[in-house]
């Protein structure tokens, strides 16, 4: 971690290491946006529709989440923790992600 990880509590995330531990891939993009690209093996669950989609997911399964740009990623993984999932980190943009695993 560089120094301003550790100045403001940043943690790096090793995206490729939860892959390996069996993590999910959620990309919380409209269907139509998914259909354009996305990562091979990821699920879309729209975050309209997450908090009803949530049956589709295991609570101790680790689940990384992504969209565009990282805004509704970091919102369906808020809302994924305080329903319960144990594991969850937030990708941020679905082409940067793909470029980080």
């Amino acid at each position: 971690m560089g120094i301003l990880g550790k100045l403001f509590g940043i943690k790096s995330i090793d995206f490729r290491e939860m892959l390996q531990r069996g993590a999910v891939i959620v990309d919380v993009r409209t269907p139509a946006e998914y259909n354009s690209g996305h990562i091979q093996g990821s699920i879309n669950l729209p975050l309209q529709t997450l908090s009803s989609s949530m049956g589709k997911l295991q609570k101790d399964k680790p689940i990384i989440t992504c969209c565009a740009s990282g805004m509704r990623s970091g919102s369906a993984k808020a809302m994924l923790k305080s329903n319960g999932f144990k594991e969850v980190e937030n990708g941020g943009g679905w082409t940067s992600l793909r470029n980080n695993i």
